[in-house]
């Protein structure tokens, strides 16, 4: 056991109760200061549609011609992303995908340009993103984004982002 001279163990309880206390304090200041639930979200989430449908999107580049697997990967990687985010920046809309099923889909873009264009339009509205990049050597240089996930969200808000893409077709 490590003894800080001069010391008690009381004195030192205290100054871990007071770090950890601060730790958590300092957490919860940043996640509400650098990740807020944004007002479109919000606003979305307030005036959903008539359904209230929420949905999850993948953008899948079809110029890379991914074979089934590494994209299945790929896309896996997007929606653990997004879920995992979602636990944490927005766990209201989270319990609204779940309630409606957490419905997927898969989009295709047709470069890379195409995708980052469609993040920034997601982020503009405050939607969860996800960009994937290629990590498999073999068949994708690691340079490259493979996926752009989008949400879950209001299906909405989402669209506004994804209306003009085809759904995937290998």
């Amino acid at each position: 056991m490590y003894m800080v001279y001069g010391a008690t163990p009381k004195v030192l309880g205290l100054g871990v109760a007071a770090g950890l206390g601060c730790g958590l304090f300092i957490g919860w200041y940043l996640r509400k200061r650098f990740f807020p639930t944004s007002r479109s979200v919000m606003k979305a989430m307030g005036n959903r549609t008539e359904d209230g449908e929420f949905k999850l999107v993948l953008v899948v580049r079809s110029d890379l011609k991914m074979s089934p697997g590494i994209m299945a990967a790929q896309c896996s990687q997007a929606a653990l992303s997004l879920y995992k985010q979602a636990q944490v920046r927005n766990p209201e809309i989270l319990q609204q995908w779940e309630d409606c099923g957490q419905p997927k889909v898969v989009v295709e873009a047709p470069n890379g340009d195409s995708l980052t264009d469609l993040l920034a339009e997601a982020v503009e509205l405050g939607l969860l993103v996800s960009l994937i990049e290629g990590l498999d050597k073999t068949q994708i240089a690691s340079t490259l984004y493979t996926v752009l996930g989008i949400g879950p969200g209001p299906s909405d808000l989402i669209d506004r982002v994804t209306r003009n893409l085809s759904l995937y077709r290998n």
